[in-house]
C-alpha cells in the first residue's frame, strides 16, 4: 500500500493542476482496501477524497487531508448462474484504465463497450459516474459493483439496480457519497456483436471509411477517430473532456427553443423529455476558441475547457461559470459541470 505525505496531485488530474494533498493512500488489494477504510474510521476529523485517474477532476487548491486511490488491477472471466445466451461476465479491478478493459474485451470477443472506446477514466470511476458517450452508459453493461464499506470494513456486492443510475448520475455520487471504497467492477457484456451506429457521426465516420457493417474493432476505431479529432490530448493541453452535462429538458421548453432555433440538434428521451447538447449551445453564444485569462474553450468542440498553460482551478471555474450564465442569459437553461470541482 502507498502511503505518502505532501503529494502532488499533478500526475493524478488531467487538467494539469499542480495542487498538493496533505496524505496520499492507495490500495492495490481488498484486504488493504479494508485496512484503508479503518484507518479513515480513525481519523474521522479529516477530510478524504477519493480519486480515479483524475479526468474528472478539477482542482482548486491543495486538498487538506487524505487522497484515496485505487491501485487494483485485474481483468478476468468469470462465471454466475442465470446468464442469457451468449453473455459474458467480465470482473474488472477499480484502478483498470477504463479504455484497457474495452480494448481488451473487444480483443477478446466480448462485445458490449464498443461505444465507450477512449473515455478516460478508471474502472471505479466508470461505476461512479455512468460515464457515457455516442449512445451508450456504463449502466447498460454493468453487472455488479464490489466495495468496502468505509463505516464498517464489510465487502459489500452491488448489483446495478441498486446504484441508482441517471443520466452521469448514480448512489455513488449523491447519498453513497464517500461510503465506499469501491475494489471490483463486473460487467455483463456479450459474445455476439450488435453495431450501435445510431447517435452522432458514427455512421458517416464509418462510411467514410468504406465500412457500412462494421466489425466491433471497427466501431471502436470508428469511436476513436471521431474523439480524437473532436477532443485534445491532456498531456498537450490539460482537460477533463466534456466539461458539461447536456441538459434534459421538458417538451414544453424544447417546442419552445426548437420554435427559435429549427436546426438546433436534439435527442428523444421519452415523451416528456428531450437532451439539448451543451457543446451546441455554448457554440452558440460564441465561446468555441475562445480564452479567458489563461483558461479557454477548445476550438473543435465547445463543451471541453481547456488549460492554455499555466492556468489555475479558480481560473477554469471563472470561465465555466462565465459560459453558464452567458448560455442562460441567451437560452433559459441552466447547464451543469459534469466534472467534480474540490
Amino acid at each position: 500500500m502507498k502511503d505518502l505525505s505532501n503529494y502532488s496531485l499533478l500526475a493524478h488530474n488531467t487538467f494539469g493542476i499542480d495542487a498538493k494533498c496533505r496524505r496520499f493512500v492507495e490500495y492495490a488489494s481488498v484486504a488493504e482496501a479494508i485496512d484503508v477504510a479503518a484507518m479513515l474510521r480513525q481519523q474521522p476529523d479529516t477530510p478524504f477524497l477519493i480519486i480515479g485517474g483524475g479526468s474528472n477532476l478539477l482542482l482548486t487548491a491543495d486538498f487538506q487531508g487524505t487522497v484515496v486511490h485505487s491501485g487494483i488491477r485485474g481483468i478476468e472471466r468469470v462465471e454466475a448462474d442465470g446468464l442469457d445466451d451468449g453473455d459474458v461476465l467480465v470482473r474488472c479491478g477499480s484502478g483498470e484504465v477504463w479504455d484497457d478493459v474495452v480494448a481488451h474485451c473487444v480483443a477478446c470477443g466480448w462485445y458490449g463497450g464498443e461505444n465507450l472506446s477512449l473515455i478516460p477514466g478508471e474502472v471505479g470511476a466508470s461505476a461512479v459516474q455512468n460515464i457515457g458517450a455516442y449512445g451508450a452508459e456504463a449502466k447498460d453493461i454493468i453487472y455488479k459493483v464490489e466495495a468496502v464499506e468505509i463505516a464498517t470494513g464489510n465487502v459489500c456486492e452491488i448489483s446495478c439496480d441498486e446504484c441508482g443510475y441517471a443520466y452521469r448520475q448514480s448512489r455513488f455520487k449523491h447519498e453513497w457519497h464517500n461510503r465506499y471504497l469501491i475494489t471490483h467492477v463486473t460487467y455483463r457484456l456479450n459474445t455476439v456483436f450488435t453495431a450501435h451506429l445510431d447517435y452522432g457521426n458514427i455512421r458517416q465516420q464509418l462510411l467514410n471509411s468504406g465500412i457500412s457493417e462494421p466489425t466491433a474493432q471497427e466501431l471502436r476505431q470508428a469511436i476513436i477517430d471521431i474523439r480524437n479529432a473532436k477532443l485534445p490530448d491532456p498531456k498537450v493541453e490539460g482537460n477533463a473532456g466534456s466539461f458539461f452535462m447536456n441538459p434534459i429538458v421538458s417538451r414544453e421548453k424544447f417546442n419552445e427553443l426548437i420554435a427559435q432555433y429549427p436546426q438546433m440538434p436534439h435527442y428523444f428521451v421519452d415523451e416528456q423529455h428531450e437532451k439539448i447538447p451543451a457543446g451546441w449551445m455554448i457554440d452558440q453564444c460564441g465561446w468555441k476558441g475562445r480564452t479567458l485569462g489563461k483558461a479557454g474553450v477548445h476550438d473543435k468542440q465547445a463543451l471541453v475547457l481547456v488549460n492554455r498553460g499555466g492556468a489555475r482551478g479558480e481560473d477554469i471555474v471563472r470561465l465555466c461559470e462565465t459560459i453558464r450564465q452567458d448560455v442562460f442569459n441567451r437560452f433559459g437553461i441552466e447547464i451543469h459541470p459534469e466534472v467534480n470541482i474540490v
